[in-house]
């Protein structure tokens, strides 16, 4: 009989928020592979759990899958844990569940904290829909490009990102996506949980002075009808381009419409390339 793969959801930062059914598999399978064993140790530890373990973090994870599904293979289970919320999810694990299912080993799902709906619930903007990114590109083009796409997302927009880029990509929501609501929050479920809430001017106005640490989530207002931005006529004149008009004309038109230089434009227009 093949072994059952456990996706298990762990605490976001505040060790009780672990689900019963979580500990109950924890306790019973005979192997937890985790992102970092260390890491792991503290919550297994804290319930008393004792297990072997398998780190499968950073380059380790496509070699000790196949660790990991030869234990599958003769029908022992495995839980599978990241050091926080679920794997695959901004986390390791992706590649060993996708050969778990290709395989044809069952693949179960234990649910429990996450940081994305943790955030939406709090963030005092619409829930209704949202697009999740996960951590925005590190490279400043790469980065801003990303931001100049998602101007025109009418839905909410959740994304994460690190405290050393935190200001930079703060200031270059400012400048493509104008002054979008926003929440953002910091080290959510944990001691030093704070949720900033406004515009990204006023964001940045309550950030001066303030140490910049810790996990943060965005949470983003989607562009409201009617909004105009200088990154919506950038996104006008590439589709322009790609209908055939010229590059000139096409930023002439649009630069136009929205009351723009057409020099600037055109520069963008040619950095956007």
């Amino acid at each position: 009989m093949k072994g059952i793969l456990y996706i298990v959801s762990t605490p976001i930062g505040n060790l009780e928020d672990i689900t019963l059914r979580a500990l109950k598999i924890l306790k019973e399978v005979d192997v937890i592979a985790a992102e970092d064993t260390r890491h792991s140790l503290k919550l297994l530890n804290h319930y008393g759990i004792s297990k072997p373990l398998i780190s499968y973090w950073g380059e380790k994870e496509k070699i000790k899958s196949e660790e990991i599904l030869e234990k599958l293979q003769t029908g022992q289970s495995v839980a599978l844990v990241s050091d926080a919320g679920t794997p695959g999810i901004s986390d390791p694990g992706a590649v060993l569940i996708r050969k778990a299912i290709e395989r044809g080993f069952p693949v179960v799902s234990i649910p429990g904290a996450s940081a994305i709906i943790a955030a939406l619930s709090i963030a005092g903007l619409p829930t209704e829909e949202f697009t999740f990114l996960g951590f925005l590109p590190t490279k400043r083009n790469q980065r801003k490009n990303l931001l100049q796409e998602i101007s025109l997302e009418r839905r909410t927009i959740v994304f994460y990102e690190s405290p050393h880029r935190l200001l930079e990509t703060l200031y270059n929501m400012k400048e493509i996506l104008s002054e979008r609501k926003l929440a953002l929050i910091k080290e959510i479920s944990k001691i030093h949980e704070e949720v900033l809430r406004g515009s990204v001017s006023e964001i940045l106005e309550k950030l001066k002075n303030t140490k910049i640490a810790g996990e943060y989530v965005i949470v983003l207002e989607g562009k409201i009808e009617g909004e105009r931005h200088p990154s919506d006529a950038l996104l006008e004149v590439n589709a322009l381009i790609k209908k055939g008009l010229g590059r000139k004309e096409a930023v002439k038109k649009v630069a136009n419409a929205y009351g723009l230089s057409k020099k600037e434009l055109y520069d963008k227009s040619l950095e956007s390339k």
